[in-house]
């Protein structure tokens, strides 16, 4: 969610070095050994698109320096769910994994400053306000490479950086919208619905801007100069169309809302079962429809004179549905997932998070991190994606207390004297 700074009255944070302390560090290579070891990241930005990628360079060793407002701080610590953490949401002791927060007004001129020697010693900048933003703060990419040439800035917006929307406010759901996605979500003729509840525009952006940042410090090595990677989230959406433009060029097509179904293939769906669950199936080759029928011990069901052929199931599509749905209805989810998966028919369980806790493959694979945290007790979060054979990455703490890092980035990376501090506090600076 790409938002502009929020500026509500909070009481001012708690004394410097403060809050949580970091949640033990879960199996995975020690830090050193990390691929970003000695990258450091300035996250300025507020909610989740372009934060979020800071926070997966911070599971890979870079140490991530979240700068946020003194007095509010960022306002993904109030969405989500509630703890008993005074300026902690679930949302955001996931989320903002792995970060040190540092409170730094850069509405004020002090403050400005402090940010500009911060950024020389750093090698990322990470920012998701509306474009101009930065510039009106006196914090413009013009500014900032002449403190730091090196830097690489990645810029996260509703609209990017250029064109007639770039000043509008751009949110995960807009974006989505936007991008062609909930044209898509829903049943034909049928009111679009939201394309699920997660903000996948925010997630997927992020995952743009840290591609970005990785090439741009290859770039960054080669020639020691740094440069902007610029992301809009509706963009980032768009780019996951796969041949929407393609058949709209080409031939004018118009994909439509297809409900629980897909245009591509037959059967394609979601089906419930007997004891009121659910399962996914896609056939989208004659062969995988073969093993379906196999399953369904009905293999005259794919043959050439019934639907066999991919193009036949397509021009019967309520037929062959009807025929699955009936079959999937007159059985145990765990009875049609087993008669599929033995004649290696692709199917899946739909599950809800209580099944995901329970799910033998999650468990396996260690999906889920569980971390202490002091006053709350354990917190069950995803774990980290991707996974590296030689050097996988690691959580070491929860979203950070407000202002938890800032005296030590100011006394030790900044060299600001103990009073200097003192009275940067005193003014709400930091």
């Amino acid at each position: 969610m790409q938002t502009e700074t929020e500026t509500s009255e909070q009481p001012p944070p708690a004394d410097a070095g403060g809050g949580a302390a970091p949640a033990p560090q879960p199996p995975g290579a020690p830090k050193e050994r990390l691929p970003l070891t000695g990258i450091r990241v300035i996250d300025v930005g507020t909610f989740l698109a372009g934060p979020y990628a800071a926070s997966m360079m911070g599971e890979f060793g870079a140490e991530v320096l979240k700068v946020e407002h003194p007095i509010a701080g960022d306002p993904m610590r109030r969405f989500g769910t509630h703890t008993k953490r005074h300026d902690a949401t679930l949302a955001w002791l996931s989320e903002a994994r792995n970060k040190k927060s540092v409170t730094i007004d850069l509405r004020q001129p002090p403050g400005v400053e402090l940010f500009k020697k911060l950024i020389a010693k750093s090698d990322v900048l990470i920012e998701n306000f509306r474009p101009g933003t930065m510039e009106e703060w006196g914090l413009g990419w013009n500014v900032l490479r002449e403190a730091n040439p090196g830097l690489v800035m990645l810029r996260v917006s509703g609209y990017g950086q250029t064109g007639p929307y770039r000043r509008r406010p751009g949110f995960s759901h807009i974006a989505h919208a936007f991008g062609g996605l909930s044209y898509l979500a829903g049943f034909p003729g049928e009111t679009p619905v939201v394309p699920g509840t997660a903000p996948l525009g925010d997630y997927v952006s992020s995952l743009y801007g840290a591609i970005g940042v990785l090439l741009a410090l290859r770039h960054k090595e080669k020639t020691g100069r740094g440069q902007v990677i610029d992301v809009g989230i509706y963009e980032a959406v768009f780019r996951q169309m796969d041949e929407l433009a393609a058949a709209y060029g080409l031939f004018g097509k118009i994909r439509e809302r297809e409900g629980w179904g897909s245009f591509v293939a037959v059967p394609h769906g979601h089906f419930r079962t007997k004891d009121d669950r659910w399962v996914a199936i896609a056939c989208t080759t004659d062969k995988m429809f073969e093993r379906l029928a196999e399953a369904m011990e009905r293999p005259e069901l794919a043959s050439s004179t019934l639907y066999g052929e991919q193009r036949k199931r397509l021009a019967a599509r309520d037929e062959v549905n009807a025929i699955v749905i009936e079959w999937v209805g007159s059985l145990s989810r765990d009875d049609v997932l087993a008669r599929c998966l033995d004649k290696e028919v692709p199917v899946g369980k739909l599950n809800s998070i209580a099944d995901i806790f329970e799910d033998e493959q999650f468990l396996a694979r260690e999906n889920l991190a569980e971390l202490e945290e002091p006053g709350l007790g354990k917190v069950v979060i995803p774990s980290v994606v991707p996974r590296l054979s030689a050097t996988p990455g690691r959580i070491s703490n929860l979203g950070p207390a407000l202002g938890n890092a800032t005296y030590e980035v100011l006394r030790e990376l900044l060299g600001v004297t103990a009073d200097e501090i003192a009275e940067l506090r005193q003014q709400r600076i930091v």
